[in-house]
Parts: C-alpha cells; structure tokens; sequence
C-alpha cells in the first residue's frame, strides 16, 4: 500500500521548450531533469500537463474546417458559443450534461465531466489566418503509460507519471489540478477495510490519490502564462499495484449530479 509521506520534494523541470506535434516529450522531460541538477529515482513521480501531452500528440482541429450540426448551432445559441466549438465539443463527448449562457458541461468519451470537453484555446499559437483549439489526448492514461515506459526504456528507472489538467468542481469554486491519466502508481487509494486511529474501521474511505498529486503539482505549474509542464515530486513511497486514471471516474448510476 501507498504510504503517506512525512516529506514531499516538488521541482518544477526548467528549460521546457513550447511543445509542437511530432516532438519526442520524453527527451524534454530527461533534458528538463538532467537542467534541474537532479537523476531520477525509483518511486519519483513526473505529473505532466495535458495541455503538452496534446501538443506532442497534434489534437488541433481548425476550427475554419469544422462545419457546425443544426444540434451544435441550436445549442451554440442557447451557451453564447461559437457554433463551430460546440460541434467540436459535441464530436468529444458521450453526452451534454449541464448547459446555460456561457457554460457547458459534458460527459467526455473518456467518462470524464467537465466543461467544454477540456477543448482549450489558451496558451496554444494559431497560425496566421488560422483559428484552432486544442483538444484532449485520445486517451490519457495510454499516453501517460507510453510516457512511463519510454522514461524506463531510456533511464532505467521505474517512475509514476500523471498526466493533469484544471478542472472546475461540483459544489466548489474555482479550478484545481485533476489527473485525466495515471500509470504507474495507485490512481485510486482504497482504503476500506482499514482501521482508523481507534480501531474503528473504515466503510467508505477512498482516496483520489492521482488528483491530490496532480493538484500539489499545478501549484507550481501555474494557471495562466507560467509555461512549466512537467514537475517532478519525489517523496512518495509506491506500492499496491497501479490503477489508471479512468478508475477516478465516477460510474453515472453513482453520480447523485445526474
């Protein structure tokens, strides 16, 4: 099992380039370690930025090519969208759970809730003439169990990789660090079974560990113009088998927002 750490180191790897579609992450994240004065170790955890992950893996869609459904022009009116990003939006997701002006909430075909399909527009460059948005990885935990791999592939050291994103939260405001992929490491710490302090045990008790690394990472990753992707946390102590990403999803028969 996961041990709770008495001690956590977060480094956020300096000199990451901007990322374009086709470079090999991997090497900016080695070179990145290798600038930050330190080896990699078993048990260090690299949580990486979805927004990079994309990037790599080219997920831009023009939006100057998309042509909007009479579903995505109706609903564009209703959020106050473009009707482009909505079909774009609607092609992501399994299903639209939430909308009003401004806002709009769906079930991303990877399960995950959140707004607009976590298709963004910040931070990305848009070519001359062009206006394009960036959409999420095909399938995060497979890019962050690609990431591990190649890590120890080319290091020799077994690390735990998250890949996280800002995520708006039912019944709180503002945005946290969410992990969308997880290799590596327990996403999901289960803990019922055990005993507490008193000896009472536990019945419900579970842990988002993927979410709770992901959120400590992003605050030294920034929210804005920051421009660090990657950070390193070492600290941890892993053990208890690895669980991806998509077991912090909650199942919709389970959802009490739906």
């Amino acid at each position: 099992m996961t041990q709770t750490p008495e001690r956590l180191v977060l480094t956020a790897l300096p000199g990451i380039p901007m990322v374009e579609p086709g470079d090999d992450l991997v090497t900016l994240i080695l070179e990145g370690v290798e600038r930050s004065g330190l080896s990699l170790a078993g048990d260090d955890i690299l949580v990486v930025a979805q927004k990079v992950v994309s990037k790599a893996e080219d997920r831009y869609v023009e939006l100057g090519q998309v042509e909007p459904s009479p579903r995505a022009v109706e609903l564009a009116r209703k959020v106050d969208k473009d009707p482009r990003l909505v079909e774009v939006i609607l092609r992501e997701s399994k299903e639209v759970v939430r909308y009003r002006k401004d806002v709009l909430i769906v079930e991303h075909r990877s399960g995950v809730v959140l707004a607009n399909a976590g298709i963004d527009q910040s931070n990305i460059e848009h070519p001359e003439g062009a206006e394009r948005v960036l959409l999420l990885p095909l399938d995060c935990d497979r890019s962050a169990e690609q990431i591990r791999a190649s890590v120890l592939q080319r290091s020799g050291v077994e690390v735990g990789v998250v890949i996280n994103d800002s995520l708006g939260r039912a019944w709180r405001v503002g945005t946290e660090g969410t992990a969308l992929g997880v290799a590596g490491l327990p996403a999901l710490l289960d803990l019922r079974g055990e005993a507490d302090l008193f000896e009472r045990e536990l019945l419900v008790t579970e842990v988002g560990l993927g979410d709770e690394l992901a959120a400590a990472a992003s605050l030294l990753m920034g929210q804005a113009a920051a421009g660090v992707p990657v950070v390193l946390i070492r600290g941890m102590t892993l053990s208890g088998g690895s669980k991806p990403g998509r077991t912090l999803v909650r199942d919709k028969t389970m959802d009490l927002f739906r």
